[in-house]
């Protein structure tokens, strides 16, 4: 059975190695890569993973930034919780273990911000330990390999987990830094949920799946109802004061929390829940305004942008707001959905007059 992992290896070593996170493997790398990998694409994280080390190429000067230093520098990379959960990891790590990392799953779980797979791939990728860190690629890849039927989740994930630690399959002597690596690219690369190319699969010869003839059948997909998106309405409001744009801070627990961006109205909205910005309580005739559309969890925007606008009608609380340089609005932690609102209403200098 190791022979296919050793043969795996040898193709992801061969293809791979290039990416900057491999080259030089250190503990507090592999934690800023692993976290950077999460939702996002190998191509977006290389854009930004030199930057953001050379920037904070250390436990202790990512756990003593601001946090709206290391927001900034996580700008383009989306999902911005976890930069968050990066922050805490390296405050917790700096302040309690002296910038030094736990050696056990329980000790790195017990820190915020790293869950069950970041801690098994601090242990397998950045210790060289016995460890898997099953991610999507690696629970369709282990899942299509040792024939797990069980649906796609919690329960295959629990069933590769169960069949790794049997010892049944894994022996000790395998590198599981390489083996990590080697099955996120495969599952990247070649064993892809809607797309397969198993005829240059280095597991072809011993994937249960391969051999079943059905490889899309595992794991387990439950077919799921495509929910449609709600229609939302915003309306952005645009202040400018000498060249410079008025931004507020998004709160605490409500979307982009942390970031600037333009005063929002909700001006319709399909979920009469929704409680993310305050409802406009003056009449606009959004005809005669410029709109573009943004997506965000279950709701499709349109936004519609109004300029020129009294600051004092927003009654904004005292250090909640401020004004940022037209020119340096992109490096500032501002929405992408405001930056294309200032971007689009540049076009146009006449002020609105809808109220």
């Amino acid at each position: 059975m190791n022979n296919v992992f050793i043969d795996l290896i040898a193709w992801s070593r061969e293809q791979h190695h290039h990416l900057p996170w491999r080259k030089e493997r250190t503990l507090y790398s592999t934690l800023v890569s692993e976290i950077m990998l999460q939702q996002t694409t190998v191509s977006t994280v290389l854009k930004h993973y030199g930057r953001f080390l050379k920037q904070f190429p250390s436990v202790k000067s990512l756990a003593s930034a601001s946090e709206e230093e290391v927001l900034i520098a996580w700008k383009g990379l989306g999902y911005y919780r976890r930069a968050r959960n990066l922050k805490k990891a390296a405050e917790v790590l700096w302040d309690q273990f002296g910038g030094e990392f736990p050696k056990t799953i329980d000790e790195l779980k017990a820190i915020p911000g790293i869950g069950e797979y970041t801690a098994n791939a601090l242990l397998a990728i950045g210790m060289q330990k016995k460890a898997l860190a099953i991610d999507a690629n690696i629970e369709r890849v282990m899942a299509r390999f040792l024939g797990i039927n069980e649906s796609k989740g919690i329960a295959a994930q629990r069933k590769v987990k169960r069949l790794f630690e049997s010892q049944k399959i894994f022996s000790d002597d395998l590198n599981y830094q390489f083996l990590n690596e080697a099955v996120m690219d495969l599952g990247r690369e070649i064993c892809q949920a809607r797309k397969l190319a198993c005829e240059r699969c280095p597991l072809k010869s011993q994937c249960q799946a391969y051999k079943s003839g059905e490889p899309f059948s595992y794991p387990k997909v439950e077919e799921n109802k495509k929910q449609s998106l709600l229609s939302l309405k915003l309306l952005r409001v645009l202040v400018t004061k000498n060249e410079k744009v008025l931004v507020v801070k998004r709160p605490r627990g409500k979307w982009l929390e942390g970031q600037w961006e333009l005063p929002t109205f909700i001006l319709h909205s399909e979920d009469k829940a929704l409680k993310q910005y305050p409802y406009l309580d003056k009449s606009v005739d959004v005809e005669k305004l410029k709109k573009y559309k943004t997506n965000i969890t279950k709701y499709n925007i349109e936004n519609y942008i109004l300029k020129n606008f009294d600051e004092k009608f927003l009654r904004l609380k005292e250090n909640s707001y401020r004004y940022i340089a037209l020119d340096k609005m992109a490096k500032e932690n501002v929405t992408t959905a405001s930056l294309k609102a200032v971007k689009k209403a540049e076009k146009e200098s006449k002020p609105d007059s809808v109220l």
